[in-house]
């Protein structure tokens, strides 16, 4: 009977979560045909919002793809591509032609019963940086509404093709790296404020080899595209190499860090960043287990961030950047460490929490970002679904089913919200946003894709057999 009941409230879970999407994607974004009588019902609802983010979307489209409502989401890829083209100036500086709006508002005009889409490249965003992973996410959308609906003709079309080379030829246009990861600015994805990010953040370099290899399989080899599909190939080699030598840790590198001499020059240096063993944090002693391993945050010359960051090592999962190993090595480190890494609340997104002296040099004395809060290792339930999805790519799924029973305790009753603060994410965050659609379409993806592991093909891609692996020990391994 008890079974029975709960089962009845989960089902009311996921239909009371569709509907709250709806409502608010449809209306927000003009997508559906409500009009202005269903605009003034609702612009004093606690669910609408003003502004609609490229990459907060992205879970609501994937729970609109897994519905079967796949015209959503194609207007969405075509209003955003749209917006790319618009001229985009900071004070007296043009960004590039390629950058991808980080998010977009809808004005409505009840007199002319017009609609206008204000678009923000990072002018009006805290710090003023430009979003680097929105044109990544938008790729990415664009394979996932392709093999959903097994429609090819979006991507095919000439504006796709130019969108995705725009964006690719800010990411693949010669310069002074001698990496070929992207170097960015702190504050230029989901961890949008001061915290420390910037250089080489692991997650923006996931989401860039998801988007160069989303990218492959949608650009038509033919004129320019013929040519851009050629740097592809050379970029994923040399970016898959690079990540899997030098982003990997797990007990043994540590320990081959850890006995790092400095100081070596020429080609034949084993410490090619000059990484300085005493900088390595006494926590990530203790944290790391014998069986596990992880992407770290950031390496740079003489620095590396040993930060465990979600959303980087889960993407890195689905998008093959990690090997089969390094993947199981991932699951095995989240089992182990999972009062710290899930705790009550799914899923800190990095950890550890800056505190004191650390936290005042690094955030700039952020009040968002005190510790254990918002991207101070805060707890987000949108990266359930990413969970989810390298859960069921790893085999793994009982690790999902945990952190799904966990969220189905609360999320719902606390009202949807946007973060969790606290150790163990056990208190609903300071400064959070109630029924957060992003929260609420992260359970829903999640779920679904628990039901349905099918669904895994859309965001999920097969290990590319021309990135060799460059590591031939287990990189998770019994002691």
């Amino acid at each position: 009977m008890e079974e029975s009941m709960n089962g009845c409230v989960i089902h009311g879970l996921r239909g009371y979560g569709f509907q709250c999407l709806t409502i608010e994607v449809r209306v927000l974004s003009s997508f559906g045909t409500f009009g202005c009588a269903v605009y003034l019902t609702l612009r004093d609802c606690h669910l609408f919002r003003f502004q609609v983010f490229v990459r907060d979307f992205v879970p609501s489209a994937l729970a609109f793809l897994m519905n079967g409502e796949p015209e959503i989401v194609k207007n969405f890829l075509l209003k955003t591509l749209r917006l790319q083209s618009i001229e985009k100036r900071i004070d007296c500086f043009t960004l590039g032609e390629g950058v991808m709006p980080a998010s977009f508002k809808v004005l409505h005009d009840p007199a002319r019963k017009t609609d206008t889409m204000i678009a923000d490249f990072g002018e009006s965003a805290i710090g003023r940086v430009a979003p680097v992973d929105s044109g990544f996410w938008w790729i990415i959308l664009l394979r996932a509404y392709t093999k959903s609906t097994g429609d090819h003709s979006l991507a095919d079309m000439p504006d796709c093709q130019r969108g995705m080379r725009l964006i690719l030829t800010l990411c693949l246009a010669d310069g002074f790296d001698t990496f070929p990861t992207l170097l960015c600015a702190d504050g230029c994805c989901m961890v949008d404020r001061r915290m420390g990010i910037y250089g080489y953040p692991i997650e923006i370099q996931s989401l860039f080899l998801m988007a160069l290899r989303s990218a492959k399989s949608l650009i038509k080899a033919e004129g320019e595209g013929k040519e851009f599909l050629e740097r592809i190939d050379k970029r994923l080699h040399a970016l898959s190499f690079h990540m899997r030598e030098y982003f990997w840790l797990d007990h043994q590198q540590l320990n081959n860090i850890y006995r790092f001499k400095t100081e070596e020059y020429s080609h034949t240096a084993v410490n090619k960043f000059n990484v300085i063993p005493d900088s390595i944090p006494d926590w990530i002693f203790d944290f790391l287990p014998l069986k596990g391993g992880f992407f770290i945050g950031n390496v740079s010359p003489a620095r590396m961030d040993f930060r465990w960051f979600a959303i980087g090592n889960f993407m890195a999962i689905l998008a093959s950047l990690a090997t089969s190993e390094q993947a199981a090595a991932i699951m095995d480190l989240l089992e182990a460490r999972w009062p710290e890494l899930v705790g009550d609340m799914p899923l800190k997104v990095s950890y550890p929490a800056m505190e004191g002296h650390e936290w005042r040099v690094v955030t700039g004395c952020d009040p968002k970002n005190t510790r254990w809060s918002y991207h101070n290792a805060g707890s987000w339930p949108v990266i359930l679904w990413m969970l989810t999805a390298a859960c069921i790519k790893t085999g793994r799924p009982q690790i999902a089913r945990r952190a799904i029973e966990q969220v189905e305790t609360r999320l719902a009753k606390d009202g949807w919200p946007e973060y969790y603060d606290g150790k163990l994410g056990r208190y609903v965050g300071k400064q959070a946003r109630k029924f957060q659609t992003w929260s609420i379409a992260g359970y829903l993806v999640a779920k679904m894709m628990l039901e349905d592991p099918s669904h895994l093909g859309m965001i999920g891609l097969e290990e590319d057999k021309k990135m060799k692996p460059s590591l031939t020990r287990s990189a998770s391994w019994t002691a």
